[in-house]
């Protein structure tokens, strides 16, 4: 099986502090080419900010992205998972909450972020070989003994 924790593993886990600004996390991520940012009190999470929370919880509401801390709209209550767990489960799990990031954490222990993309990309890829494989069965004509 599949872990999260093992798609996750050698992947770099991209953060900011609470404190940080809006606008100073978001060049971060664009600098990262990320949607999401895990968010930290030092080292203990405390969050995840989006793309979306940017966009409904500051420019929608015209606040200033310089002035306003991450930890004022950042997304607080978390739906985290754990390393263990399957990459259908946290697909289930994603479509469940209607999120697009899960943050894979140990206890506060952030192990990473996954995205939405990220699972249905490995989602196709089982898929996919398991259809070849069935392919391959029903095709399958045996040698003839001569």
């Amino acid at each position: 099986m599949n872990t999260v924790g093992n798609i996750v593993k050698n992947r770099d886990v991209f953060t900011v502090q609470r404190g940080q600004s809006v606008l100073e996390s978001v060049k971060f991520m664009v600098e990262k080419g990320i949607g999401a940012v895990a968010v930290l009190n030092e080292d203990r999470l405390v969050g995840i900010f989006s793309e979306r929370d940017l966009m409904k919880r500051v420019v929608a509401k015209g606040l200033d992205p310089g002035q306003v801390k991450i930890e004022q709209v950042m997304t607080s209550n978390l739906v985290t998972a754990h390393p263990n767990e399957s990459h259908e489960a946290c697909l289930a799990k994603m479509q469940s909450h209607s999120i697009r990031h899960l943050v894979i954490a140990s206890g506060e222990r952030l192990v990473g972020v996954i995205s939405l993309r990220d699972l249905m990309l490995i989602d196709i890829k089982e898929k996919s070989a398991a259809i070849e494989m069935m392919n391959a069965y029903l095709h399958y004509v045996p040698p003839t003994a001569e």
